[in-house]
């Protein structure tokens, strides 16, 4: 188990360059299993959660061939079993989109029920409901989901919420089904549009993503591809928030300006600068920052996974903010840790008050989820003092060389071991 020790406060200064967005990439690898053919991903991030998925592809047979860092080799051929254990997709949230490629490829799929951040109660109703509107037989038993058809027909599934998986698995097990499927009141996010990029370059046939109608023209057969994967807006976020929290000045390179029009006007409206290039933008700080209220929304809105990142710049404004959570159930318990840190703010439900002007110094404090964990990092860098951060596995799962970029950039960051094995082992074994 590791964490980090951060000293601060530190002003963020120079250039950042951001990598293969972690939600796209999660999504387009399990996709490359539909394919007949070799497939090539460039721009993949190098985090955990990547990582975990390319060993469950190899687990099924697929052979990978790592190119370098970040550009991989997939070929799906060899895949002969259709089953995920337990002990693989517990690792990670994003392992429900196996059930939506297997099926999709082979009319069968059995994966167990995934793990990921607790954010709350996320159930796969949704994902499932369209899996059945194909024509598969879905059971659910001993936390493993079974999917069986006999051939799957594109059909009409209108969510009854927007959904980002159940938008995704949906487009992978019907982008071989017969006929037309029609996702009505689909998710519209980047990645997804991502996927549909990616899956139309194989030879799908997917029109209308990133609105909220996707069609779907069911095709025998994908073939081999060469993709790069759209830079990651989260972590372009997280960075633009860092150099505001940090008043610092920072070049955010490999970005696509449109994605971060949300983030950006939140920004500029607590009174930190913007400047958009053709892909890139700069974040320059304010010694002052204004209060503003934020409602966490589907794209186009203001994002989820940017929420626990600005309510900790937001401390820091003057006045009272309010964040309304609109996404997830259980998104506010980071507040109990960056509390230690000054950060004054109190969570009823689905909203959350910050009272600004907080002073913010240094505390030891344990990650609770990958975007929580990001919060912390921007605390600490922002606070008067050293931070001790654990539980840094869930910040790996979506950022890559974290802690060498932002070093690169005058932070004073720094990953240790720490042996979390009982006392009495370590004595014993230092006796």
């Amino acid at each position: 188990m590791d964490k980090l020790i951060i000293n601060g406060p530190t002003r963020l200064m120079g250039e950042v360059t951001i990598s293969g967005a972690k939600n796209a990439a999660v999504a387009i690898i399990p996709a490359v299993i539909l394919s007949d053919e070799v497939c090539r991903l460039e721009n993949v991030p190098d985090i955990s959660d990547t990582k975990i998925v390319i060993e469950i592809l190899l687990k099924l047979g697929a052979i990978v061939n790592r190119i370098n860092k970040n550009t991989i080799e997939i070929d799906p051929r060899p895949i002969r079993t259709t089953t995920v254990p337990h002990s693989l997709a517990k690792r990670m949230r994003a392992s429900y989109y196996l059930i939506g490629a297997l099926l999709g490829k082979f009319n069968k799929a059995r994966v167990s029920m995934p793990g990921g951040c607790d954010l709350g109660i996320r159930p796969i109703d949704l994902h499932i409901k369209g899996f059945e509107a194909l024509g598969a037989e879905v059971k659910t038993e001993n936390a493993m989901i079974d999917c069986k058809a006999v051939n799957l027909i594109g059909r009409p599934v209108y969510l009854d919420m927007v959904s980002v998986g159940a938008t995704v698995n949906i487009m992978l097990a019907a982008v071989k089904a017969y006929g037309l499927t029609v996702i009505e009141n689909a998710a519209k996010e980047p990645h997804i549009v991502d996927l549909a990029n990616f899956l139309n370059s194989m030879g799908a046939d997917i029109r209308g993503a990133g609105t909220d109608i996707i069609k779907i023209y069911g095709v025998p057969r994908l073939g081999g591809v060469t993709y790069s994967i759209i830079p990651d807006q989260i972590e372009a976020g997280t960075y633009m928030v860092a150099a505001a929290a940090t008043r610092g000045n920072v070049l955010i390179k490999n970005v696509i300006p449109k994605h971060l029009e949300s983030i950006t006007a939140k920004l500029e409206e607590i009174g930190a600068i913007v400047e958009e290039y053709d892909d890139a933008v700069r974040v320059i700080g304010a010694e002052e920052y204004t209060k503003c209220n934020i409602k966490t929304m589907p794209h186009p809105g203001f994002p989820t996974d940017m929420q626990p990142q600005f309510g900790v710049l937001l401390s820091m404004a003057k006045g009272t903010s309010i964040i309304s959570e609109n996404i997830w159930g259980n998104r506010f318990k980071y507040l109990d840790e960056v509390r230690r840190m000054g950060v004054m703010a109190v969570a009823d439900g689905q909203v959350a008050v910050f009272e600004g002007s907080c002073k913010l110094t240094g505390a030891p404090v344990a990650a609770t989820d990958l975007r929580a964990g990001a919060a912390m990092i921007i605390a600490a860098m922002a606070a008067e003092g050293r931070s001790e951060i654990e539980n840094i596995y869930h910040v790996e799962r979506g950022y890559e060389d974290i802690v060498s970029k932002l070093n690169a950039m005058g932070a004073d960051i720094t990953r240790v071991s720490v042996d979390d094995r009982p006392v009495n082992t370590v004595k014993a074994e230092l006796a």
